[in-house]
């Protein structure tokens, strides 16, 4: 498979050695929006980059009938638009809010949860995510696609950046350091707390599974998330 990576930081440095290493040819590193002669003929690309050059990079890629795999964060308002060039070139497109394995796997366990809690009135429910200080948006990605779990199966109507409140969900958003990436959510009552996290060691793991889904999404035609790749 001959991958483009758009977008050309640490983790597409990280994406590019793994790719290698599960057999497959990176024949694009780009730094700058693609053009047709840059992507080089690839199969597939990975789009990691910043929020305000990504809805371009997808746009060409797209354009080009290259499927797109999009692990940028910050840029989602354009992403209807995204979906409708997607099924108008008859091509693919999948964005991830996190590729990790363990973090998606997290997303279903949420939402089961999310489920189960909204039988009983006793517990509120709160977030939290740290992140790395070079991290551009707040609350992350993750931290939403985590939000938005909760809101589709409980009392809650939206999210915020503070402390949950009625029907707000609060999402509490740290920068700290160099850390790759934890999210928590607890449910809180008078007597005790139930508590579900995840965390991340390094990037390996939300580079892994950008290059198994650029596997899987090769030959297909529409819009999809890691719960097809995964089967959830």
């Amino acid at each position: 498979m001959k991958i483009a990576l758009v977008g050309y930081g640490k983790m597409g440095k990280i994406i590019d050695e793994i790719s290698q290493s599960r057999g497959h040819e990176v024949v694009a590193r780009l730094r700058e929006t693609p053009t047709k002669d840059s992507l080089n003929g690839a199969d597939v690309a990975i789009e990691f980059s910043n929020p305000e050059a990504a809805f371009e990079n997808i746009k060409v890629c797209l354009e080009n009938h290259i499927p797109v795999i999009c692990g940028t964060t910050g840029w989602l308002y354009k992403k209807p638009e995204i979906e409708k060039i997607t099924l108008e070139q008859d091509t693919a497109f999948l964005y991830g809010s996190n590729f990790s394995l363990g973090v998606n796997l997290f997303f279903a366990l949420n939402e089961n949860l999310a489920k189960l809690m909204s039988k009983t009135t006793e517990y509120s429910v709160q977030l939290e995510e740290i992140h790395h200080i070079h991290k551009l948006d707040a609350p992350s990605g993750t931290a939403i696609s985590i939000a938005e779990g909760i809101i589709e199966n409980s009392k809650y109507e939206a999210w915020k950046l503070d402390e949950t409140k009625d029907k707000e969900l609060g999402i509490f958003a740290i920068r700290e350091d160099e850390v790759p990436g934890t999210h928590s959510v607890f449910y809180r009552s008078e007597v005790d707390e139930i508590e579900i996290k995840h965390t991340a060691f390094n990037r390996n793991g939300f580079a892994l599974g950008a290059v198994i889904a650029a596997e899987w999404i090769v030959g297909k035609q529409g819009v999809f998330s890691m719960k097809d790749v995964l089967s959830l």
